[in-house]
């Protein structure tokens, strides 16, 4: 007797629907992540362009014109901006609703700063 080998068809359709939910969501969320490293990467700059005698106000006109080139739904008055040990520490934290389907919807919080 020979044993038949491959995959179901049942299988093939669930492990199909996976496949597309996955890809999905992925799609889905990768312009968030992207948005994330974006502020990261200007708080960064910021930080490295700034002297330890800035204001909050100049450091936030100089985000706003990272933001600006970057095309960020965010601004400099959304970051928490200090002073650690003479330097300046950049935090901020945000959410993020994605809506999947029909009444579904990922909330991812992004929190980041410039503190190493």
């Amino acid at each position: 007797m020979k044993y038949q080998r491959g995959v179901a068809l049942s299988g093939l359709l669930f492990w199909s629907v996976v496949l597309v939910l996955v890809a999905v969501v992925g799609m889905k969320v990768t312009p968030t992540v992207i948005e994330y490293v974006k502020i990261l990467k200007d708080s960064k700059a910021v930080v490295a362009k700034m002297g330890p005698d800035s204001t909050v106000a100049d450091v936030r006109k100089s985000f706003d014109n990272f933001a600006n080139i970057d095309q960020l739904a965010f601004s400099g008055n959304q970051l928490d901006i200090s002073k650690n040990n003479g330097k300046i520490v950049i935090e901020f934290a945000y959410e993020k609703r994605i809506p999947l389907f029909w009444n579904v919807s990922l909330l991812i919080e992004y929190k980041g700063s410039t503190a190493e």
